[in-house]
């Protein structure tokens, strides 16, 4: 029993020693977030991988201020077919009076059956001059996405992007771009 005890004991000291040093390594935010001014429409220029995006091929956020101090979060997408798809959801501070890491949950039946456990990170890597643009990500860098409030951005506010995104060691190789007007459905855009 007591060597039983031991190893628990060890294996929670390696454990918190392994989460400590996680932490010194999650990327940078920025010191804060004036929620005010980063309310309204972003277009996503690119973004990794993710599933619950696997069918767009253009994708928009609106954000506004809520009573509560929270912000309410509408996104949207639409699909290759020009068809629009929609998820509400709620962004909350991580830790109250923080506004660069917050939590987004949306609502869906999963949220609804297991409040909380469907929440996910929410990081500001980097804001541009007057909120035209932003890095937004996790702390495991799975999840990364290119922000502006235009649909389009000119090459050297691009290659401004990639190179931060760089720097805080995200994978700009696997990044999923935003699909043209161009290509997308005639009388869809």
């Amino acid at each position: 029993m007591k060597r039983l005890l031991v190893c628990l004991g060890a294996a929670l000291l390696l454990g918190g020693c392994a989460s400590s040093s996680s932490d010194s390594l999650a990327p940078n935010t920025v010191s804060s977030v004036d929620l005010k001014r980063y309310q309204g429409t972003w277009y996503e220029l690119a973004r990794l991988p993710m599933f619950f995006q696997r069918n767009c091929a253009q994708s928009e956020a609106h954000y506004s201020l809520k009573p509560d101090g929270n912000v309410a979060v509408l996104n949207r997408c639409r699909t290759a077919e020009g068809k629009w798809e929609e998820a509400k959801g709620t962004a909350t501070p991580q830790v109250e009076g923080k506004t660069d890491k917050l939590w987004v949950e949306f609502d869906n039946w999963v949220s609804t059956l297991l409040p909380g456990v469907t929440k996910g990170d929410y990081w500001v890597l980097y804001l541009g001059d007057n909120y035209s643009t932003a890095l937004v990500g996790n702390p495991d860098r799975k999840y990364l996405w290119l922000l502006s409030r235009k649909p389009h951005v000119d090459q050297q506010t691009r290659d401004e992007l990639l190179s931060k995104a760089q720097q805080q060691g995200y994978d700009t190789t696997r990044l999923i771009w935003r699909t043209p007007d161009a290509d997308m459905p005639k009388g869809m855009k």
